[in-house]
Parts: structure tokens; C-alpha cells; sequence
């Protein structure tokens, strides 16, 4: 990972009670608009408390009238020892107690024709480091270029809002995030992912210098410093982006009829969503690094899921063109429906 410039500005005095505020108020507004957009499923939620400190609310939605199963969580903990995967990143937050804070989410909708999203944003403070970090992204069984375009559109405007080279590199870096290494494909069509944003230095934090967004961010170069205020800001407005993003997209296809045949592709694709939370996810890393509650952490699972040996699509299907066009990083912010790309 390229170096870490010290942090230099100092986050207020209140920024845990803010930031947790904020965190649960997204939890309850996306429950509440999710059951309204399913129209008979609802939230079952479980408090749980962390032993070294801390705990949260885990919500479960499942066999609702689009949602196979989904979950919205909301977590804080604290506690003296800071998880290796941290110390990895930044060691200077070594020997300080530590504050961690975040909503989550992963909707799996029973229709092979809705996505599959994820959402995810989050800060953390231990003595002079702080940071946020977050992002969504989209993964479509079948191939809609006006739903990913979509969906990145409105991501791109609440990043705008803040700072014209956000989108742009987050976007990038989001692509190189969910790449599932072994399988030499993307997740899905991505979205916007950013990490230890403090606000300091250059954008890109990640471990791939040598990659599309290391090298995007590179060239614009340390960037103005911006405080703690102006990136609580993106992570709101990020945050209260998500049902704009992604509502519309459901009530398009909600009424489309499908068969066994896509049916099971479906459940085929999920194994590779499967594949990527447990062996790359570092949400899960952490979670399990620090204790937390499993049945929480693994809420991102879908309820169904199968594998086959050495599948391969039918050339000229939908099935195919999702592997062969779609599934590629490409500009979906400026997608147009006369776009030769998909």
C-alpha cells in the first residue's frame, strides 16, 4: 500500500456519538424504505453485545415478496486491542484503544432478474488515526446496462457533491475490490469502495500500486486537505444514496417472468458472491478478527446457492454475454442507451 501521510486534523470532540447517530438513522431509513419497496416481507431484528465491548442490531428480512433473504446490520465496538488486519495498514495506531462504527448491507432478491446489492460504510478511531471507509456495489444475474448505469449515476452525483475526482477514483477502485482473483472475473458491475479516507494525501489507499486506480490517483496527486466535517459529509450523502440507486431498478424488473433455467443460473452465480465474502471480504476478516457476532457477520450469505463443475454458458445467451461484455469495468456513468459498448 502506498505510504499513509500523518493525520494532521483532529476529529471533534464528539465524533463517536455523531457518527453512531448517523450509522443507526441509516439502518432504520433503509429497513423502512426496503420494507415498503417489498410490500409484505419485514425486518426481524437481534440485539447482541460484544464480551470486550460494544455489540449492535442485526436486521433479517427474508421470504418477502422480493427479497429472498437480506440483512441490514448496525454495529459498534470498542476495546484496548486492535485487530492484526489494522495494525497491518496502520501501525502507528498500535498501543491505542480503538472505536469501530458501521451500518451493512446484502440483499438477495429472489428474481435472477432483480440484483443482488451490497452496501457498506464505516469509520474508525484509534488515539491519532481515523478514517472512513465504505462504498455499494451491484451484482446482476442477467445483463441490464440501463440498471448499472443507473445505479452508478447516482452513486457519481452524491460523490460529486463533495469532490469532482471522488467518483472517479472510488469507482476504480471499487472494480479492483470485488475481483475474484481465482475466477479472473469482477463480482459483479461495481459501484464506488473507498478506504482509511482521513483526509490527507493522495485518494487511493489500496494495496495495487501498480493498478487502474493507484495509477488515476497518482496523477492527480496529494489532493487539498479535507477535515473530518467534509468527509462525514460523503459518507451521508453516499449512504442516503443507496435507496434512490436502487429502488427504480427493482420496480423494472420485478415484473419480468423467468423459468427453472434462469432460476438456477442465479443460484449458480451467488456461489461466486459466496466465494468472495469468505476467502477476500475484509469486512469479514475483521469481524471474525474482532469477536464479533458470527450469525451478524455472515448475514451476507445467500439462503440458496449451487456449484458446478466447469459450467460454461450456451454462446449467444444472455447467460454468455454476462461473462463476455458484462462483466468488465467499464464507464457506466456515462452510458447511454445508444452505447456500442454493451
Amino acid at each position: 500500500m502506498p505510504p499513509v501521510s500523518p493525520t494532521s486534523t483532529r476529529p471533534p470532540e464528539d465524533s463517536q456519538s455523531r457518527i453512531s447517530a448517523f450509522m443507526k438513522d441509516l439502518q432504520e431509513s433503509i429497513c423502512a424504505g426496503l420494507e415498503r419497496i417489498d410490500g409484505g416481507g419485514q425486518f426481524r431484528e437481534d440485539m447482541w453485545e460484544r464480551p470486550e465491548g460494544g455489540g449492535g442490531r442485526s436486521r433479517v428480512i427474508r421470504e418477502g415478496n422480493v427479497f429472498e433473504q437480506g440483512g441490514v446490520n448496525f454495529s459498534e465496538v470498542f476495546g484496548d486491542k486492535l485487530p492484526p488486519s489494522i495494525l497491518k495498514q496502520r501501525p502507528e495506531a498500535e498501543g491505542h484503544g480503538f472505536y469501530a462504527t458501521g451500518t451493512s448491507m446484502v440483499l438477495h432478491p429472489r428474481s435472477p432478474y432483480i440484483p443482488t446489492v451490497h452496501l457498506n460504510y464505516r469509520y474508525f478511531e484509534a488515539g491519532p488515526v481515523w478514517w472512513f471507509g465504505g462504498g455499494a456495489d451491484l451484482t446482476p444475474y442477467y445483463p441490464f446496462p440501463e440498471d448499472a448505469a443507473h445505479f452508478h449515476k447516482t452513486l457519481k452525483t452524491s460523490c460529486d457533491r463533495h469532490h469532482s475526482e471522488y467518483y472517479p477514483v472510488f469507482k476504480r477502485w471499487c472494480d479492483e475490490y470485488f475481483y475474484l482473483k481465482h475466477r479472473q472475473e469482477t463480482r459483479g458491475v461495481g459501484g464506488i469502495f473507498f478506504d482509511y479516507q482521513d483526509g490527507q494525501g493522495e485518494l487511493y489507499r489500496g494495496p495495487h500500486a501498480d493498478g487502474p486506480a493507484a495509477d488515476y490517483s497518482r496523477k492527480l496527486g496529494e489532493i487539498e486537505t479535507r477535515d473530518w466535517e467534509s468527509l462525514f459529509g460523503l459518507a451521508q450523502s453516499c449512504g442516503h444514496s443507496f435507496l434512490p440507486a436502487y429502488e427504480p431498478i427493482v420496480e423494472r424488473r420485478r415484473p419480468l417472468e423467468y423459468g427453472d433455467h434462469e432460476r438456477n443460473f442465479q443460484l449458480y452465480r451467488r456461489g461466486r458472491y459466496v466465494e468472495f465474502n469468505l476467502v477476500y471480504d475484509r469486512g469479514t476478516i475483521f469481524g471474525l478478527q474482532t469477536n464479533g457476532r458470527t450469525e451478524s457477520i455472515l448475514m451476507s450469505l445467500p439462503p440458496l446457492v449451487r456449484w458446478e463443475y466447469g459450467y460454461e454458458p450456451e454462446p449467444g445467451t444472455r447467460e454468455a454475454q454476462l461473462y463476455e461484455e458484462f462483466l468488465k469495468p467499464q464507464d457506466w456513468a456515462n452510458w447511454t442507451a445508444t452505447s456500442e459498448s454493451i
